[in-house]
């Protein structure tokens, strides 16, 4: 049977190290496969991400895959090993995901395995390569530049990785096998049930690529517009118009799978106990328990939750008193501190859980008496952004007055504000939701 074709991305329109490292890994692997008899395309590298995609799109047929080579970067040196994402709620594109990870770790096993992940487990909640190829797609993170051990593998160990990547975009080739989930006929493509709300949807939906796709129809009735959402994916099928599921996930709206029965699983924002359309107001209350708080620190930094165990409870508790949802103040500390392994300038003994400036532009940011007043701080400096009602409490922000009160309401507003980066809010709602995820509200 013939494979179908395989697209490598590597470094797109960037001249960093980074885009240099995996071109050069690039370069490796397309003559590796091709002296294997396999059909590569290099995507080319004056093209930015979105470009990329739709050069890739225009070409893609049934079987292909693709994957996108990238190096991470972190502040904590210490950080490092290879990653695979793939489309969150995709159990075969894990698969796919861990086969790749595996032949490259078989190739160099020096190299630390951080895991087939999905894509919702990135810093904006979300890969465009992951989500908006037509083809199967992953994004192999191979080390991080930053720590001296991966760079030195990368550099001095070329050779082995790009014929570890190789092996497994073999192997994944092979386990599309060219008769991929894309029909080349019309009227082929398999069937899914869908559940909303808990019950039966009267259409059903279908697979592509191993991902569940809804009619239009039901996003409709769920309140999502998507008019101004063009980056959502939809494909017409015998004269409906299907969009991807997990998609939908950017709205505050459920996704889950059932193997068993096939079946999609929707939850609609009304049907989520979480208010709807509030989910990224910073004024409001929380909807997680200090348990559900827990847990969730705990699968993200396990140390940490030994030592700040009682930072749930302050957040909740401070958060109520000021009417600021201290889920969202939970999350972005989560960002800031990195899961409170505080990897940037914050360190532990400041109690300075929000990243905030001192006065006067010291580089090391504001000094807190414990964790309580830390985490009234941040609760302070929120509630200037969301709100222009008074403080309940003593001032204890050092920066609340510099604050123009009530001017970002909204989590996405504190961009450009809170931090200078432009994914600032969609990291924060990132963690909201994996927050609501693991406690079973979305």
């Amino acid at each position: 049977m013939a494979m179908g074709q395989i697209f490598i991305a590597a470094g797109q329109n960037s001249a960093s190290a980074e885009a240099r490292e995996m071109i050069q890994l690039r370069d490796l692997v397309v003559p590796e496969l091709r002296s294997r008899g396999f059909s590569v395309l290099s995507v080319p590298d004056d093209l930015g991400m979105s470009q990329a995609i739709a050069w890739i799109n225009a070409r893609a047929r049934t079987g292909d895959i693709a994957l996108a080579l990238a190096a991470g970067r972190s502040p904590d040196p210490m950080v490092r090993g290879a990653s695979v994402f793939y489309i969150a709620n995709n159990e075969t594109r894990k698969s796919h995901a861990e086969l790749l990870l595996l032949a490259l770790l078989r190739r160099l096993p020096q190299l630390p395995s951080r895991g087939a992940r999905p894509d919702t487990a990135t810093a904006t909640g979300s890969l465009s390569f992951c989500r908006q190829v037509a083809s199967a797609s992953l994004l192999m993170e191979v080390g991080f530049l930053s720590n001296t051990d991966d760079l030195n593998l990368l550099q001095n160990r070329r050779r082995d990785v790009a014929l570890g990547i190789a092996d497994g975009l073999a192997a994944w080739s092979r386990a599309v096998g060219g008769d991929g989930s894309i029909p080349e006929q019309p009227g082929t493509l398999p069937e899914i049930n869908i559940s909303l709300n808990g019950g039966t949807y009267g259409e059903k939906g279908v697979i592509i690529n191993d991902n569940s796709y809804v009619p239009i129809d039901l996003v409709d009735q769920i309140g999502v517009d998507l008019s101004r959402a063009p980056n959502v994916r939809r494909v017409r099928y015998r004269n409906i118009v299907y969009v991807k599921a997990v998609d939908l996930r950017d709205f505050n709206i459920s996704v889950g799978w059932e193997a068993a029965s096939r079946t999609v699983l929707i939850r609609s924002r009304a049907a989520l106990g979480i208010c709807p359309g509030l989910i990224d107001q910073i004024m409001g209350h929380g909807n997680t328990s200090d348990v559900q708080l827990f847990v969730f620190l705990k699968n993200n930094n396990e140390s940490a939750a030994r030592t700040y165990e009682d930072l749930p409870r302050i957040y909740r508790e401070e958060g109520a008193i000021e009417g600021v949802n201290y889920d969202i103040a939970f999350a972005q500390m989560c960002v800031e501190t990195n899961f409170l392994r505080f990897s940037t300038d914050l360190t532990p003994d400041q109690n300075n859980f929000g990243g905030i400036g001192a006065v006067g532009g010291s580089s090391s940011g504001a000094v807190f008496l414990n964790r309580r007043i830390g985490v009234r701080a941040h609760i302070q400096h929120l509630k200037a952004y969301g709100s222009t009602e008074p403080l309940v409490q003593e001032r204890v922000d050092p920066r609340f007055n510099f604050v123009s009160r009530g001017i970002a309401p909204l989590v996405g507003q504190l961009s450009g504000r809170w931090a200078a980066d432009a994914d600032y809010g969609d990291r924060i709602l990132s963690v909201l939701r994996r927050l609501y995820e693991s406690a079973g509200l979305l």
